[in-house]
């Protein structure tokens, strides 16, 4: 059996990717989908935790001010972290039809669904062989679930966060819109922050060149790909 390339990861989610084809809202085959790839990686002893965004039921930058809308930031942000609440339950649902035993986190205390975050606690579960979601961000206004999968993953000691996407890496431009976009292999740090590439947030990826902590950038959407980044297949972008 081949070795993995990382022991403890923090994969990271958007809210879009768990709507696939929708518009809006959960869309249960995608959930299936990366439940069988994380089931893959828990095949393989690795420790997995999730951050999950809230974009596919409210996105709280989305309903401010700065977008015209009349809506206090904090506000806004507070309703996102509750969607990534809903997202988190219904992963937990289909993960542990799986038989994979899980446990819901969240950064704002709410007893009867999920257990508050607790750093000692959450490695613990890890330890234990349980897949972790951090839900709710980091709990405060203003900052995003970007910067909420840096900071857990340095906290529970995480190898890499993987960061699964809708295309297969980081590009110069984006290749929906620009035909002849440049796909990276590796990038540095300090590259992302200069050239504005859009792989994590500015402070998520400040986060992560100070604590030397390698992001994957991958397409989540092609069956297999989270296997193979762990065991080191050259696919998607690493930032390093």
């Amino acid at each position: 059996m081949a070795k993995p390339l990382y022991k403890r990861i923090v994969l990271k989610l958007s809210g879009e990717a768990l709507q696939g084809k929708k518009s809006h809202g959960i869309d249960h085959s995608v959930l299936v989908s990366i439940a069988h790839q994380i089931k893959e990686i828990r095949d393989l002893h690795v420790d997995v935790a999730v951050v999950l965004g809230g974009g596919n039921i409210f996105r709280g930058q989305e309903n401010t001010a700065s977008r015209g809308l009349d809506m206090d930031r904090s506000v806004a942000d507070y309703m996102g972290m509750l969607a990534t609440c809903i997202n988190g339950l219904a992963l937990q649902d289909v993960l542990e039809k799986m038989d994979m035993p899980t446990r819901v986190m969240t950064a704002i205390e709410m007893q009867r669904i999920a257990e508050p975050y607790i750093r000692r606690r959450a490695i613990r579960h890890l330890e234990k062989g349980r897949i972790v979601i951090f839900v709710a961000g980091t709990g405060n206004p203003y900052f995003t679930t970007d910067t909420t999968a840096a900071l857990r993953a340095m906290e529970i000691n995480a190898d890499a966060i993987l960061k699964a996407t809708k295309v297969d890496g980081v590009y110069s431009a984006d290749p929906l819109r620009v035909k002849n976009a440049k796909r990276f292999d590796t990038l540095k740090y300090i590259d992302v922050l200069k050239k504005g590439l859009k792989v994590m947030d500015a402070t998520a990826v400040s986060l992560c060149m100070d604590n030397k902590l390698p992001i994957v950038v991958f397409n989540l959407n092609k069956e297999g790909n989270i296997r193979r980044v762990i065991l080191g297949e050259k696919i998607g972008t690493v930032v390093k």
